[in-house]
């Protein structure tokens, strides 16, 4: 995914998607002068940056 493909999923500036990728919050290839970040790597990124832990299974008690 690209810079602007994130920024665009998580609603923010393509700066602060490259900002998380500076300061090595969000793992990322450079690809000439564009970065590509892989999905599992997205994802992993989004999970650690959640308020809570993701849902156990169908005893959670969120609903």
């Amino acid at each position: 995914m690209t810079t602007h493909d994130i920024a665009e999923l998580l609603k923010v500036s393509e700066a602060t998607v490259r900002s998380w990728i500076h300061e090595g919050e969000l793992r990322a290839i450079r690809f000439g002068r564009e970065f590509r970040v892989a999905v599992k790597d997205l994802e992993a990124f989004v999970n650690a940056h959640a308020t809570r832990p993701a849902s156990t299974g169908p005893d959670d008690k969120d609903t």
